[in-house]
């Protein structure tokens, strides 16, 4: 009895044909690295775009509570009177306006343009915050030891910023801090 007929003859293992797994392996590797390339590409986006939204966070002005700011009015115009109608504005906001004075122009330097912020060290941010009723005010920051910001009206000033032109100008910085 012969067993060689019943089994057919077992090739060599050098006429086997491997390139079409290797193939499909390769395939499946260049996918898997299509994939974690763009899961990563995603990963470092969000961390841009939230780096990006703490740092137009922490350069924006603060959203403080007006009633906790003190401020003094001054004019530096040849208007009568108008140191007094923008402090009554700036009271019906809500800010504490501790003095309404013409401002001594012999002590300080010319205010021009839509007027100016004077303040200490510790009225900085409080500064920042009054920036947004009175844009385009420049800055004089001096020595002062108190928190309070003097609000310079100008030659060229016409009136304060709306609420709803603060509000607009505070709202993406709301955004940002949540984002951040």
């Amino acid at each position: 009895m012969s067993e060689s007929g019943d089994r057919p003859p077992v090739r060599s293992r050098s006429g086997r044909r491997p390139i079409p797994p290797l193939i499909f392996l390769l395939v499946l590797a260049l996918a898997a690295l299509g994939v974690w390339w763009n899961v990563l590409r995603d990963a470092q986006e969000a961390e841009a775009a939230q780096a990006a939204a703490c740092t137009t966070a922490a350069e924006a002005p603060p959203a403080l509570d007006p009633a906790s700011l003190q401020l003094r009015v001054l004019n530096a115009t040849d208007q009568a009177g108008l140191a007094q109608t923008v402090a009554t504005t700036l009271q019906s906001r809500g800010f504490v306006v501790t003095e309404v004075l013409n401002d001594d122009s012999e002590l300080r330097a010319e205010v021009t343009g839509v007027g100016s912020l004077r303040f200490g060290p510790r009225g900085a941010e409080a500064a920042r915050y009054v920036e947004l009723f009175l844009p385009g005010a420049g800055e004089q920051p001096d020595t002062r030891a108190t928190s309070v910001v003097d609000l310079v009206v100008g030659p060229e000033f016409v009136e304060l910023a709306t609420p709803e032109q603060v509000a607009a100008t505070l709202s993406p910085v709301a955004r940002a801090e949540a984002a951040c």
